[in-house]
């Protein structure tokens, strides 16, 4: 057991998921205050942002922290483990809900606010930090099962028909997912007898030739990448995001598809390397799948909210990408383009939003003219397209750069060029959308109207807030790229992590 107090410091790997609850509890207890939920869930959320920006600080400045619960010495007590991987993401998670919150004080009513909208956030919050924070496989597993749960609330939010029905879809192939998750970690913890991930990190190698690895490496392959919305298990996402409101629809394309990225990031590449590198060829042609036809898919499609889901798809299959590389500069490159992506995607949802409050209509056969009423939404708008698309100078050239010159200087041109070709089809359909809702004008047959001061402020200010990034990380990417190497290198080389958790040790 652990008998020494544990430091005020070290309190910081658990402050966004207690904060997370705390908040949601709060809002829960004076639910019928509705005109403070917004203004206390931004508080949380900041304070959420704050904890996690202080723990990303020392994460870089003295390498992996772990915190076990319960006085007892890892692997016996649950695990929390920050690594650069891990606290990058939650920070990065935090500051695009405070963005999407802001953005709800011009969408969520007050039926919105009494049914619910602002707890189920902020414990949707502490489930995605607990999935980026936690150091153990089996409570990986409880903190997806907190935000789906928490998503599900928020997807019906309205119990609207097609919410409903966008909802049971999410909900059956989520569940389906999950299913394989959990067999795969009873299979692995009955093969390993341990469920702390550094502890499987560390004890895998000498199991290896005994134990059915690859089959458990295939299940979680299967299972992360149905929640991420990989090939061929993909089409529940574009029959769901689009059906609940704007603001929900961003948190989900910005963040839920990153957690299954991340958990396969630190399975497949932390804990299962030699599965990974045998898996590699399956992963490259899903990847490769799922970036091509999600490129098509947004192509084919005129309401511009579905069109974000296939984009959403599309960017998975280029982390994918960098996942089937595997070496240092794949997964760097997957890692920051699962940052751009968590800015972009739910600042693009958050457009989609703003273009049908000024056009009245979802649909590019109805939308245009929104050049005249708002050039400030056309200049944003224009960023963000650009970013999408791995264009400068937005966020996203840099991890496309990244990704294809490590696919060449491995011998997959294929890979590469299919990088490439997603990205032509991306431009070809982000440019249709500028062309044809803001360059085009007006036949008179739309639902033109200017939106009011109270609904046009919060959206500016949340659209700006997640550009003004996207921009940094394009203009000036050489700080994030060190980061992001840096999280590659902890992943690749685990020995600061295994150190972390277990100090006595040495992660021997």
């Amino acid at each position: 057991m652990m008998l020494e107090p544990v430091a005020a410091a070290d309190w910081l790997v658990v402050a966004p998921v207690v904060i997370g609850i705390a908040c949601g509890a709060v809002l829960l207890m004076f639910r019928h205050h509705l005109r403070w939920q917004a203004v206390f869930s931004i508080f949380g959320l900041c304070a959420m942002t704050a904890a996690n920006a202080a723990l990303f600080a020392r994460v870089l400045a003295e390498g992996p922290i772990s915190m076990t619960m319960g006085n007892w010495l890892p692997p016996f007590g649950i695990t929390f483990a920050a690594d650069a991987l891990g606290s990058g993401f939650a920070l990065v998670a935090t500051f695009v809900a405070v963005a999407c919150t802001i953005y709800s004080l011009c969408e969520i009513g007050a039926v919105g606010r009494r049914y619910g909208f602002y707890p189920f956030l902020m414990l949707m919050m502490a489930g995605i930090n607990g999935a980026f924070l936690t150091g153990d496989i089996f409570n990986l597993y409880v903190w997806f099962e907190v935000f789906l749960i928490a998503s599900f609330g928020l997807m019906i939010l309205g119990s609207e028909k097609q919410q409903i029905d966008g909802a049971t879809k999410y909900a059956i192939l989520n569940l389906l997912a999950t299913a394989f998750f959990l067999s795969a970690t009873a299979y692995l913890y009955g093969v390993l007898g341990t469920l702390n991930m550094a502890d499987i990190a560390r004890k895998v190698d000498g199991l290896r030739p005994t134990a059915p690895m690859m089959t458990i490496a295939s299940l979680y392959l299967l299972a992360f990448g149905m929640k991420a919305a990989a090939f061929p298990l993909y089409f529940w996402l574009p029959a769901s995001y689009h059906t609940p409101r704007n603001v929900t629809g961003a948190l989900f394309g910005g963040l839920l598809t990153k957690i299954g990225i991340y958990a396969l990031l630190r399975t497949l590449v932390m804990m299962f390397p030699t599965e990974r590198l045998e898996l590699s060829g399956v992963i490259a042609v899903v990847a490769v799948a799922t970036m091509i036809l999600g490129a098509l898919g947004a192509l084919a499609q005129s309401d511009i909210r579905r069109m974000m889901g296939f984009l959403v798809i599309s960017g998975v299959g280029v982390m994918l990408a960098g996942l089937a590389l595997g070496d240092a500069n794949g997964i760097s490159g997957a890692i920051f383009y699962a940052v751009h992506s968590m800015l972009a995607m739910s600042a693009l949802y958050l457009l989609a939003g703003t273009m049908k409050d000024f056009g009245g209509s979802y649909s590019l056969n109805h939308l245009a003219g929104l050049y005249r009423l708002s050039p400030a939404l056309t200049a944003l708008a224009l960023v963000l397209f650009l970013a999408a698309a791995g264009l400068p100078p937005g966020s996203g050239l840099w991890p496309k750069i990244i990704l294809t010159k490590a696919s060449i200087d491995v011998g997959s041109p294929w890979l590469a060029g299919a990088i490439l070709v997603s990205g032509l089809l991306t431009t070809i359909a982000l440019g249709r959308v500028f062309a044809l809702a803001f360059w085009r004008d007006s036949a008179g047959d739309g639902v033109h109207r200017k939106p009011t001061e109270h609904s046009v402020v919060p959206a500016y200010g949340s659209l700006i807030m997640l550009t003004v990034p996207i921009v940094v990380l394009g203009v000036h990417p050489e700080p994030f790229i060190r980061v992001a190497d840096i999280a590659a290198a902890g992943l690749l080389d685990s020995g600061a992590y295994l150190r972390a958790v277990f100090p006595i040790a040495g992660g021997g």
